[in-house]
C-alpha cells in the first residue's frame, strides 16, 4: 500500500500531472503525424495518377483548385470557360483531400455512366451529407444492396403506376393557378416562380408518395417547412469545407437546426409507414369483403406500393429502408421538378413565338373539351410541347452534375485512365453546353429535338435524367408532371419576362444560382396575364 500510494503521490504532482501532459501531446502529435504523412502520400499518388490529365492552373500543390469552385453564376461561366479550353475532361484537387476528374463531353461520360453497377459506387464528398436524412436509399446505396432495391422500386414506376398520378398533378396545378387568378385580380402581376411550383410538387408528392392532402400550397407545413430547411442546410453544409466533418457540424448552429429539421421529417414518415403497413396487415388477417373492397376502391401510393414489393425470395423492404425511400423520393422528386417547370417556364416567356406554338398545340388537342383537363393519352400528343422541355432541360438542367466513384480503373478515350477510388464529376452542364456537341449551344433553340436531329445525335449528347444502370429512377414521373404542368399553365396564362423587384432590372436576365438544382439569384420572376376563352386564340405579339 505503501508503494501505491508513493507512485500515487507522485503521479498526481505537478511534475506528474506535467509528464503525463507531454505524454499525451506527443502521441496526438505523433497521430497528426502519421495522418498527415499519408494524407500527403496519397495526394502525391493521386497526382501521379491523374497526370494524364490536363490540369487547369492551381494555386499550389498542395492547396489545388481549392475555393475554385463557385455555385454561382460566375462559377457556370467558369464551367464554359473549362470546356472551350479543355474540350472533354480536366483534373481537379480540393487540397489534399478530394481529387476529382471533370468530364464534359459525351464520349468521356459514356464510359463512365455506362459501368457496371457493380463497380459504380456513390461518393460521400456529395451524396454523404445526404445520408442522415436519406439513409441507405436507393440513391445512396452501392453494389448488391442497391441492385436489390432498384429491382423492388422499378415496379412503382411503371406506366401504369403513373397513369393513376395524372389527375394528381391537374389537381395540384389547378391549386396553384387558382392562387395566381387571385394575385391577378388584387393586381400581382410579377410573381415569382420557384416559391409557388416548389410548393405545387411537394403538394402532388406528398399525394402520389402518401396519400396526404397537406394544403401545403395555401397554408404552412411542419413537415414541407422542414423538407425546405434541409435542403437549404445540405447546401450550406457543402460549401463550408470544415462542415465536412460530422463531429465539427453536429456541434454547430446548422447542424444542430439539421437535426431538428430532421426529427419532423423522420417522424412523419416513420408515422406514415407504420400505419400504412398494419393496415395492409390488418387487411390480409381478416380479408373480409368490406376490407377488399376498400383496398380494391382506394388507388395505391407509392407506400403501398414498396410495402407489397416483394423480391425473388419473397422477402420485401423492411420499414426502416421503405421510411429512406419515401424519404429519397420527396427529396429527389420536388426540387428537381420544381427547377424544370420554372425554367420551362421562363424560356417560353423569354421566346413568345415558342409559347404561342406550345399553346396552339395544346388548345388543339383540348378542343370539343369541356373543362381542363390533361389525361395521360394527351402526353404523346404534345410534341412541340416536348421539345421546347427538352430543350430547356438541355439549356437549364436541374441537377448540374452527378458524381461517382469506381472499384477499380475505368479507361476513357485517348488512353486516358479515371484510378479507382477517385471521384468522377460528370457535368451535365458541360456536356449540354459543349459547342462541339452543341451548335449555339446558350441559345434556346427546340428545333434541335426534332426527330430527325435526334437520330443524328450521340446517345450521350443529352443527359438530364444521366443514364446508365443509376439513371433516374423517376424520370418518366418527372416528364409526365412537366407536361401537366406546362399544358395547363399556357391554357390559362401568357407569360413575360418580370422584374426582380430587389434588382429593380426589367431586362428578363437572371443569374443562374446552381445549388442542390438550378435556381436563380433573387428568385426567378415572371409577368403573368390571366387568358380567357375568347383571348386564346389571339396571336402573340411579336
Amino acid at each position: 500500500m505503501a508503494v501505491l500510494h508513493r507512485l500515487l503521490s507522485q503521479l498526481f504532482s505537478w511534475s506528474g500531472i506535467s509528464f503525463l501532459l507531454q505524454l499525451m501531446g506527443t502521441a496526438l502529435l505523433a497521430v497528426v503525424g502519421v495522418w498527415t504523412a499519408r494524407l500527403l502520400v496519397r495526394h502525391a499518388w493521386y497526382t501521379h495518377r491523374l497526370s494524364c490529365f490536363n490540369k487547369p492552373r492551381t494555386h499550389s500543390w498542395l492547396i489545388g483548385h481549392l475555393g475554385q469552385m463557385q455555385s454561382t453564376e460566375e462559377g457556370l461561366q467558369q464551367v464554359d470557360e473549362l470546356v472551350q479550353t479543355y474540350k472533354h475532361s480536366c483534373s481537379w484537387f480540393f487540397g489534399p483531400f478530394y481529387h476529382l476528374v471533370r468530364v464534359f463531353h459525351p464520349d468521356y461520360v459514356k464510359p463512365l455512366l455506362m459501368a457496371p453497377a457493380n463497380v459504380t459506387m456513390k461518393d460521400e464528398f456529395v451524396y454523404g451529407h445526404l445520408r442522415p436524412w436519406l439513409g441507405r436509399s436507393l440513391l445512396i446505396s452501392n453494389g448488391e444492396e442497391w441492385s436489390r432495391k432498384r429491382r423492388l422500386l422499378t415496379p412503382a414506376f411503371h406506366f401504369d403506376i403513373l397513369k393513376n398520378y395524372i389527375l394528381t398533378f391537374n389537381s395540384s396545378t389547378n391549386t396553384m393557378h387558382n392562387k395566381w387568378h387571385r394575385l391577378l385580380a388584387g393586381g400581382t402581376t410579377n410573381i415569382e416562380m420557384f416559391g409557388h411550383v416548389t410548393l405545387m410538387t411537394l403538394d402532388s408528392l406528398l399525394k402520389c408518395a402518401f396519400s396526404y392532402q397537406s394544403n401545403c400550397q395555401e397554408s404552412t407545413s411542419e413537415y414541407v417547412s422542414a423538407i425546405v430547411e434541409l435542403s437549404d442546410l445540405v447546401i450550406d453544409r457543402r460549401l463550408r469545407i470544415l462542415h465536412h466533418w460530422d463531429w465539427i457540424y453536429w456541434k454547430t448552429e446548422q447542424g444542430k437546426r439539421f437535426k431538428r429539421a430532421l426529427s419532423v421529417v423522420h417522424r412523419f414518415t416513420r408515422d406514415v409507414v407504420q400505419k400504412r403497413r398494419a393496415l395492409i396487415d390488418q387487411q390480409r388477417e381478416t380479408e373480409t369483403l368490406t376490407s377488399m373492397t376498400t383496398a380494391q376502391q382506394r388507388k395505391k401510393d407509392f407506400v403501398d406500393l414498396i410495402l407489397l414489393s416483394k423480391d425473388e425470395d419473397g422477402q420485401g423492404l423492411t420499414d426502416e429502408e421503405i421510411q429512406a425511400e419515401a424519404n429519397t423520393f420527396m427529396f429527389a422528386g420536388h426540387d428537381t421538378t420544381a427547377s424544370a417547370i420554372c425554367w420551362m417556364l421562363y424560356n417560353l416567356a423569354r421566346h413568345p413565338h415558342y409559347q404561342e406554338k406550345c399553346r396552339q398545340e395544346v388548345m388543339e388537342l383540348m378542343q370539343g373539351r369541356d373543362g381542363h383537363e390533361i389525361q395521360w393519352e394527351d402526353l404523346s400528343n404534345l410534341p412541340f410541347t416536348t421539345m421546347c422541355i427538352k430543350e430547356s432541360l438541355r439549356l437549364h438542367s436541374p441537377v448540374q452534375a452527378v458524381t461517382r466513384k469506381y472499384t477499380q480503373d475505368v479507361a476513357l478515350p485517348g488512353d486516358l485512365t479515371v484510378p479507382q477510388g477517385v471521384i468522377c464529376l460528370v457535368s451535365l452542364y458541360g456536356t449540354h453546353h459543349n459547342p462541339e456537341v452543341w451548335t449555339n449551344p446558350h441559345e434556346f433553340d427546340p428545333l434541335r429535338f426534332e426527330p430527325t436531329s435526334a437520330q443524328s445525335r450521340s446517345s450521350h449528347d443529352f443527359i438530364p435524367f444521366s443514364s446508365g444502370p443509376r439513371n433516374c429512377i423517376g424520370q418518366k414521373f418527372a416528364m409526365a408532371e412537366l407536361r401537366v404542368v406546362v399544358a395547363l399553365t399556357l391554357l390559362r396564362f401568357r407569360l413575360t419576362p418580370g422584374v426582380d423587384p430587389e434588382a429593380g432590372s426589367g431586362s428578363g436576365k437572371v443569374r443562374r444560382l446552381p445549388q442542390l438544382v438550378l435556381r436563380a439569384e433573387g428568385g426567378l420572376w415572371l409577368q403573368l396575364e390571366a387568358l380567357n376563352e375568347s383571348s386564346l386564340g389571339e396571336p402573340e405579339n411579336k
